[in-house]
């Protein structure tokens, strides 16, 4: 083979060889873990304003960042498991949606930061010590939903003043299953309201308890803060639709498929802070120094064709510190 030919085929070997050098020299790409209770069709709107927040801190999916998913699809049974498949993973940060699924992941590693999202108290439920300061590897957002229960109630009283007896559903698997009852019958001793707490954990729980509603001829239900429930939220509204009962929830979603009000945080502002904090994660703070993120702003959103449905008038006081009328 001539020089010149020699030189040519040098060249194109080498040429070949760059790509190939240029991809193992590139660093691996971070990989966050989402864990969640609920399914991802019921997150669609959370899932966007998580990654939005991502966005704002930098990082796109597919991009500079991939997420490995997990959904339990309200079976929270199956958290810890899915919660030690991404610790095998070695993936860099842990998003745990819900509370349960983040005490599975903070029972499965104490070295991956996790970053949780909570309707409830992360102090009473043991995620962190400290609210402005956490614990070395795990720290979050909460809609604090715990304070909320007894507001809730007022606000369905002045809904439907002649109220007299009131249910109240539950999850008995849920971390506030003890705490918000204790704090509804609290609060209607005070107004001279009798309360009922109904416990549901599965699809037919949830009808035997409407059921049980209409049977004693209640007022008035509260629907308490659960991601179950809320991965329920179509069969709950329609159940209270079908058997006439005013009923509140703590988030928009249940009111957008056809339930009376709602009352409580942002969801998507949650998801949109720890979309952040995963951001602020990746790019080297400690969890240990980003303070828990609390709710500063709570929405009420009436849907009124629900009303009429139900013969109710919206009180004018109401109305006017709706956040958002669903007509």
């Amino acid at each position: 083979m001539s020089s010149r030919r020699q030189f040519i085929s040098l060249l194109g070997g080498t040429a070949a060889a760059w790509p190939l050098a240029a991809r193992a020299q590139q660093p691996a790409m971070p990989v966050i873990g989402f864990l969640s209770g609920r399914g991802s069709r019921d997150s669609v709107g959370s899932l966007a304003a998580f990654q939005k927040g991502l966005n704002d801190a930098g990082f796109i999916e597919g991009k500079n960042v991939a997420i490995e998913y997990r959904w339990a699809e309200g079976h929270y049974e199956r958290l810890p498991a899915m919660a030690t498949d991404l610790v095998h993973r070695h993936v860099a940060v842990i998003v745990a949606a819900t509370n349960f699924a983040a005490k599975a992941a903070k029972a499965a590693t104490t070295a991956i930061p996790i970053v949780f999202t909570t309707g409830d108290d992360p102090i009473t439920t043991g995620l962190v010590p400290n609210l402005n300061r956490p614990t070395d590897n795990v720290t979050g957002a909460t809609l604090m939903a715990g304070v909320l229960p007894a507001k809730r109630l007022e606000l369905l009283h002045e809904l439907v003043p002649a109220t007299k007896t009131v249910g109240m559903l539950v999850n008995p698997k849920g971390a506030n299953a003890d705490l918000d009852p204790r704090a509804v019958l609290e609060a209607a001793g005070q107004l001279g309201i009798h309360a009922r707490v109904f416990r549901a954990s599965t699809d037919r729980d949830i009808d035997m308890a409407f059921s049980t509603v209409d049977q004693l001829r209640l007022h008035a239900l509260l629907v308490n803060t659960d991601g179950f429930f809320l991965t329920q939220r179509n069969q709950i509204a329609t159940l209270a639709s079908r058997h006439a009962v005013p009923a509140i929830y703590n988030q928009r979603e249940f009111v957008e498929v056809g339930g009376l009000l709602s009352y409580g945080a942002r969801t998507s502002d949650m998801y949109h802070q720890v979309g952040i904090y995963a951001g602020r994660i990746l790019k080297g703070e400690k969890p240990a120094d980003l303070p828990v993120v609390q709710p500063t702003k709570f929405e009420l959103v009436i849907n009124l064709k629900a009303a009429k449905a139900l013969g109710l008038e919206i009180p004018a006081t109401l109305l006017a510190t709706a956040d958002e009328v669903i007509e």
